[in-house]
């Protein structure tokens, strides 16, 4: 098991986040070009051309970082793995549009961080939105990669990281991606599956909620996602409002299930409510690592 190397990586996210004084390119940049570079030169309406674009993209991320698992050093390999994961991130980016200084600036930071239309939302509009998106990617991009550094080390965490790539930029349920995205779609599917549902029972666990922990599955399961409504059905128990419900993306209303009971209006305490549970996660992380280590 890598838990030293998990551990450092998880420290270095926690206080550097990106890296952003390096002036580097992020690794996934080079994963997503990668990705636009077989579909610009060998896109098909295909299911099997699909199929390719994720066995060529899988197999160049698994040479890569195969080479440079060899290196020993665990600070190294801590450093290269710290990438894998986006906690600073996402808190940052979803409290940077909570301290917007207005509404329309609300609406412009959040437009960066998720695909729905945000020209029309009301205040509690954004918050709900905020609140979603944060519970969905504790999972994508906290809780799945440190699974699998954890599990497979440095290549586990990077292959997830190329699955979760390949399913945001050609997993989607539209004209050109209905065919050609689909493996990496259902792929994404297999990855998060039980990453998803870690996420969900922590987000009860950490917030003392019993109603999450019983509620969250049977609720979180009416997403058209095998896994994306159950982070966000806990994070609703959890806080006790409801998110969920009608939801415009280009310019057409999705009608999307309720999670949760509780407030439909959202307030700002809301989102401090549901930002609040990194301070949690990170102790509940760096302790059990820690033992972990310790242990093994």
């Amino acid at each position: 098991m890598f838990y030293s190397v998990a551990l450092i990586a998880f420290l270095l996210d926690k206080f550097f986040g990106e890296f952003e004084k390096l002036n580097i390119n992020h690794p996934i940049i080079y994963i997503g070009n990668l990705i636009k570079f077989f579909e610009n030169r060998f896109y098909k309406d295909s299911i099997f051309q699909g199929l390719l674009l994720t066995l060529f993209t899988l197999s160049i991320v698994f040479i890569v970082v195969y080479s440079i698992s060899f290196i020993e050093s665990i600070i190294i390999q801590g450093f290269l793995a710290s990438f894998t994961l986006s906690s600073k991130m996402l808190y940052d980016c979803v409290l940077d549009v909570l301290k917007s200084k207005d509404i329309e600036e609300k609406k412009e930071k959040l437009s960066m961080l998720v695909s729905r239309d945000t020209k029309d939302m009301t205040n509690s509009d954004i918050n709900k939105a905020s609140i979603e998106t944060y519970a969905e990617n504790l999972s994508d991009g906290v809780i799945a990669p440190l699974f699998y550094l954890i599990c497979f080390g440095l290549i586990g965490a990077y292959l997830y990281k190329a699955i979760n790539t390949l399913d945001s930029m050609v997993g989607y349920r539209n004209k050109r991606y209905e065919r050609f995205g689909k493996v990496s779609a259902r792929l994404d599917d297999i990855a998060n599956y039980i990453p998803s549902r870690i996420t969900a029972i922590l987000i009860a666990i950490l917030f003392k909620s019993k109603k999450a922990l019983k509620e969250f599955y049977q609720c979180g399961k009416k997403h058209e996602s095998l896994n994306a409504g159950l982070p966000i059905a806990s994070m609703a128990f959890a806080i006790k409002v409801k998110l969920g419900g009608p939801t415009s993306y280009f310019g057409k209303i999705k009608q999307k299930p309720y999670f949760g009971i509780g407030n439909e209006k959202i307030e700002d305490s809301d989102v401090y409510r549901a930002l609040s549970f990194k301070s949690s996660l990170d102790i509940f992380i760096i302790i059990g690592l820690g033992v972990l280590y310790a242990l093994y």
